[in-house]
């Protein structure tokens, strides 16, 4: 079981967010990142999970207002990494959108453009070695930066490029609640996704 992150991990950059008029009127919270600001690595999800009340701790970050702590993805992407060498005090959790969209939906290109402030001020605190993308939400929002089209998400998995915008390497990486979909679609099974994931993030990180 990874480990949950404290409140103090918790790093909120606003007390109130008024810019996306659905999110805010949908969310039970706002999801800040969380984790270390010494942290190696940025990991950046798409939007907040809706949450789970009945569950103990991992109840997701429209209800924990912490990025990643859902039971489906937080603790699976967080465990992922950690197998791959990057554990708790190594990752900075956060999203591309930092409230739970209604209905499940996508982020609108508006919404994600309207949070991307605040993942650049994340990542300008963290200074990491690298930033870790899920999805293809999360790497069109990081590659906009650099005006960088996304040409397939699937053949951008584990394929290095770095934002001039944010000065570190982008590693982008499936969404951990479609994994188990596509991991065979990129010809691995999880111990090789994770050795995959341990020897890209390790060579960007040193150059």
């Amino acid at each position: 079981m990874p480990e949950f992150p404290d409140d103090d991990a918790r790093h909120a950059l606003a007390a109130d967010c008024q810019r996306c008029p659905d999110l805010a009127e949908s969310r039970t919270c706002i999801s800040w990142g969380n984790g270390s600001l010494d942290a190696a690595l940025v990991v950046v999800g798409e939007a907040p999970a809706d949450g789970d009340p009945e569950a103990e701790r991992w109840r997701g970050g429209n209800l924990t207002g912490m990025a990643y702590t859902s039971r489906r993805s937080g603790r699976k992407i967080r465990d992922l990494l950690a197998d791959a060498g990057y554990g708790h005090g190594a990752c900075y959790f956060t999203n591309a959108v930092k409230c739970h969209p209604p209905g499940n939906r996508d982020p609108t290109a508006e919404e994600l453009a309207n949070c991307r402030p605040y993942l650049v001020r994340e990542v300008e605190a963290v200074d990491p070695a690298a930033v870790v993308t899920t999805g293809r939400h999360a790497t069109e929002t990081v590659l906009a930066l650099d005006d960088a089209p996304l040409d397939g998400f699937l053949d951008s998995v584990l394929d290095p490029r770095r934002s001039e915008a944010l000065g570190v390497p982008v590693v982008p990486l499936l969404h951990p609640s479609y994994q188990e979909v596509w991991l065979s679609r990129l010809g691995y099974d999880r111990a090789g996704y994770v050795d995959a994931i341990a020897e890209t993030v390790a060579g960007v990180a040193d150059t």
